[in-house]
Parts: C-alpha cells; structure tokens; sequence
C-alpha cells in the first residue's frame, strides 16, 4: 500500500523515525470483555518514540457516556503534555490492526484542527511482521501548545440525529454488525434497546477492510453504493460507543466525501433514551 493522505506505509514509517515533525501515537484500545489491557501491552512493546493516547482518559468528564469527546481546552491540553502540536504529522496505529481505536482518534484530531493526521497502514501486527524495532517502557516526551480549533459540524448530538432522520438532511450511516442493527441479538449492555433508529442505513464496518488496512477506494465505494448510500449527501455515522462509526468516517474520507459526521452518543446514548424511537428488523 503506498503513501497517500491518509495512511503511510510501515516501512515510510521506519525511515521517519528520526523526524521531529512526524509524531507517532498509539491508540490501541479493546473492546469491554477482550482482557486485554491496553497501557500493559504498550508498554511491554510499541513503536519507537510512540505516546500513548486512551480513548476513555483524553475524554469528556462526567458525561455518564464512554469517550466522549474532550473539550476543545482539555484536548489541547492532554495532547501538549504529549508532546503534539497541531502543525506536526501525526501518526496513529492500534495493537489489532483494524483501525477501530485508531480511526477513532485520528477522527478525534481532525476534529480538533490538526492538519497533517495518517493512519499507519496494517497497525502494529504490520509493523512487527517486518520484525522493525519496537520500544519498552513509557517515554517523557517534552510538553508543547497545540492549538486547538475545533470544529462542530464534524460532531452531532441526539438532537441532530433525530432532526436529520425526520427531515432526509442527512443519512444517517450505522456501522454495527448486521445483527445487532436489526435486533436479532440484544446488546450486551441489558440496559441499551436492540434494534436501530428509523431510517438509518446498515453499513457494517469490517467489509472495509482486509487484514487491517482499509480496501482499495473502488471496493469501499462499492459497499457504500451496495448499502444505498449516496455518496453526494451528508453522511452522519453512529456505531455502539462512537469508535467504530470512525471507520466509516476515515473511508468516506478516503473517497473524497468530506460532508460527513459522527454521532459521539451513538447507540450507548439512543438505546438508552426513552424519548427516541427504536425499530427492529432489515
């Protein structure tokens, strides 16, 4: 796979080591129930030079909903401590390769202004499969500012959802597997509703990708097109937590689509609400 806007290979990775404005970041992150424990394994062995950025710390407090997206101010903050300014490229990998946790804060800097952010091609199973260097250990890197500019449109609320689903503004794009968005499983969270918001449209995100990049554009444009997506509308993508819609984000971002959202709440906010409307079935 070769270097483009939004990813860059293992090995262009390994000759940039050294490079001061390239910024390595890994955003691995594990499903609930996986026993896996995300800052163990990095610091047992990660890419040389890579911090470490956790979905559930660099989050919005107090919310009573998993990761949500930290405020303008204390992003910028937790990113500077870091060692990122917003000017810098920036890197972004997970531990399992399929770009659930890295799309996510590669997602989550865009968001917040940063100009230059990529996905490492494959992840760390990439990476160690060429048997490059890898680091033990927890780095200091030196604090810096990263200016940050956050941009709201790229964030919508329940509140945006449901305008967008009564008023055809948007497409709403669910990228949970088949099963749960049609309720023929419940959710394993007992307190969350199975089924999925009237109107939306299936696109569940592992036929993305093959083994832990994402596929070619005219495969991923296929998909789109085979779910009935328009590729000339806007877009707001909605998962189980707001990681997993991410990836559907960074292919539509792949396609050249760039009116496109996510809904933070997603379905740990709507499966939970009582003033919103649930449906079962394809």
């Amino acid at each position: 796979m070769s270097n483009s806007a939004q990813s860059v290979t293992p090995q262009w990775l390994a000759e940039h080591l050294d490079d001061p404005k390239v910024k390595i970041i890994d955003a691995s992150w594990y499903m609930p129930g996986a026993e896996m424990n995300a800052h163990e394994i990095y610091e047992e062995g990660h890419i040389p030079g890579a911090v470490q950025f956790d979905i559930d710390t660099i989050e919005k407090p107090d919310s009573g909903l998993p990761h949500m997206l930290a405020s303008e101010a204390d992003f910028a903050d937790a990113v500077g401590k870091l060692g990122i300014r917003e000017t810098d490229t920036i890197i972004i990998y997970d531990g399992i390769g399929v770009f659930m946790a890295a799309s996510r804060v590669w997602y989550n800097f865009v968001i917040m202004g940063a100009k230059d952010v990529r996905l490492l091609a494959g992840g760390m199973p990439a990476w160690t499969r060429l048997d490059l260097p890898v680091e033990k250990g927890r780095p200091e890197p030196k604090a810096v500012t990263f200016n940050a500019e956050f941009d709201a449109s790229r964030v919508k609320t329940i509140e945006d959802v449901k305008q967008a689903l009564e008023d055809g503004s948007a497409q709403v794009l669910d990228a949970r597997a088949r099963e749960r968005f049609t309720g023929e499983v419940n959710e394993s969270n007992p307190a969350l509703k199975s089924g999925h918001m009237p109107g939306a449209i299936n696109v569940p995100y592992n036929p993305l990708m093959r083994l832990g990049e994402y596929k070619d554009p005219e495969t991923l444009r296929a998909i789109f097109d085979e779910a009935g997506v328009d590729l000339d509308r806007p877009i707001i993508t909605t998962c189980g937590s707001g990681v997993t819609a991410c990836v559907l984000n960074f292919a539509l971002d792949i396609l050249g689509h760039k009116n496109h959202a996510m809904y933070d709440g997603s379905w740990t906010e709507w499966g939970a609400s009582d003033n919103v409307e649930v449906v079962k079935g394809a």
